[in-house]
């Protein structure tokens, strides 16, 4: 037991962040990457399916209050994950700042739970994206039969056809994990391509719809608290502070994808200042457009619209039945999100294989998961053993993975993150530092606890999930990470010319 809180010696972090050869990852992203890639991975599912749930279910015309709490939490997180990624430029995100302050058991228990935001999300979002891909197939008269797009466990309402598998999502998450092999590098550059494109399409959708909002649909903009019974038969606090708190911890979704710019930090050209960029810069760009978005959606249709006929495909239902004259936006905001959706689940599926690869290293699980490609220098074996891994979840599951299962995952990872800095400070204050937190304690704190808040407001049932997932990484920990552990084995031997004190 003596190793459980054992801390991983920051010596061995930077001389692992400047390792090069054939076991290393390829410096090839610059800040405009990394910004892109944090975009990529932000604006996706949650901006396009979660907002109108928040609406619907807890919060009505305050959801832009929701967000605007939701980025304030992310805010105080991104500072500190921007800190630690300019100091720590290694692969591995919470979990390598977690291993650094708070010890090996603390840090696998981080990285467990990434799981949750990394593989699973990619798995549940690859489910979506067949979806709407049928959606836009349908507009060219084809359509994939319904036994081969969706799982075993759903059933046609209409025709009562059973599902079998699910092919559509399969094969992109295949076509995304074998883009991550090429090459990093090229992997940002398609996602650029389609953060333009989606972006573009937002923008289109706050400007022109700020003309049909009805202020009558923004009154009161706070609605008065009570409950309300979602079509599932789950009753939440709806309206006053509960119900933003609430809605806050379910838009939180729409954020998440932001600290997967950390997991890239062994990766960047110059980590130290393009990091900070990156994460930030992106976390600015979303909140912005995230609160337009939410302020213009919530003003064009009711709350009643949300819950009944505009529940899927929200966003398209809005400007079909309000915004006369713009069909071809309503299309096009499909092929946006099919678009964010691919962005998402790339960019998801390079942050858990980039956690992994750092477990490796570090012998919590398999070496199979830090093997490096020899010509694209990517962990090629990692990524092929999770798309196994989502394509087996994507092709029998349905989508009933609950995004707040999701948030709840990421809100604890920033918890430790927000600690994390606070810790490093007082017992390593002499290491440089790229970017630094200001006012550390107080945004550490406050981090703490506006993320603990919507944790709290996503309720009991959440939280139920959250112990058992982790209860289930403990055993894992317990029967292999500990006995592998590498924690103890001297550090590899840093190249000339670093100093680890400046």
């Amino acid at each position: 037991m003596a190793n459980l809180f054992t801390r991983k010696p920051l010596e061995r972090l930077m001389a692992e962040a400047q390792e090069v050869g054939e076991h290393s990852l390829k410096r090839s992203l610059g800040p405009m990457n990394l910004v892109a890639l944090g975009i990529g991975a932000i604006i996706g599912a949650g901006l396009f399916v979660r907002t109108a749930a928040a609406i619907a279910d807890r919060a009505g015309p305050s959801v832009v209050l929701s967000f605007i709490v939701a980025g304030i939490g992310c805010a105080f997180a991104g500072l500190c994950y921007a800190e630690f990624a300019s100091m720590i430029p290694v692969a591995g995100s919470a979990y390598t700042y977690s291993y650094a302050t708070m010890g090996e058991m603390v840090a696998w228990i981080i990285g467990w739970d990434l799981i949750l935001e990394y593989a699973v999300a990619a798995a549940t979002v690859a489910t979506a994206w067949a979806e709407y891909a049928n959606r836009v197939l349908d507009w060219f008269h084809i359509a994939v039969p319904y036994g081969w797009s969706h799982s075993p466990f759903q059933h046609d309402p209409v025709t009562g056809a059973a599902g079998i598998v699910n092919l559509p999502a399969v094969f992109i998450l295949l076509v995304l994990t074998l883009l991550l092999i090429r090459g990093t590098k090229e992997s940002a550059f398609v996602n650029g391509i389609i953060v333009v494109l989606k972006v573009t399409i937002v923008i289109l959708v706050i400007t022109l719809g700020w003309h049909f909002i009805n202020p009558a649909n923004h009154t009161p903009m706070i609605p008065a608290a009570t409950t309300y019974k979602t079509p599932e038969g789950i009753t939440h606090p709806f309206g006053g502070v509960l119900g933003i708190l609430g809605a806050a911890g379910v838009v939180f979704f729409a954020y998440i994808g932001f600290d997967a710019v950390s997991t890239a930090a062994q990766e960047a050209r110059n980590p130290k200042r393009d990091m900070p960029i990156g994460i930030l810069g992106s976390l600015v760009i979303c909140t912005v457009l995230y609160v337009l978005f939410s302020y213009v959606l919530s003003g064009i249709a009711t709350v009643q619209d949300f819950r009944t006929h505009g529940r899927e495909a929200s966003v398209a239902y809005a400007i079909s039945t309000y915004m006369h004259g713009y069909e071809w936006l309503s299309k096009s905001v499909t092929v946006a999100i099919l678009l964010g959706f691919s962005s998402v689940i790339l960019v998801m599926l390079l942050g858990q294989s980039r956690v992994f690869f750092s477990m490796s290293r570090d012998g919590l699980v398999p070496r199979v998961f830090s093997d490096i490609h020899p010509r694209f220098r990517t962990p090629f074996k990692s990524n092929m053993l999770f798309f196994v891994f989502t394509g087996l979840f994507a092709a029998f599951v349905p989508a009933d993975v609950s995004g707040e299962m999701t948030s709840i995952g990421t809100l604890f990872a920033f918890i430790l993150v927000c600690a994390g800095v606070w810790i490093i400070r007082v017992r390593r204050p002499d290491l440089e530092r790229g970017f630094r937190v200001p006012a550390v304690p107080v945004v550490s704190t406050l981090g703490i606890i506006v993320c603990g808040a919507m944790i709290y407001g996503l309720g009991w049932t959440n939280w139920m999930r959250l112990l058992v997932w982790l209860v289930i990484g403990l055993v894992f920990y317990f029967s292999y990470g500990k006995n592998h552990s590498r924690i103890n084995e001297p550090p590899p031997e840093l190249p000339a010319g670093i100093d680890l004190t400046r």
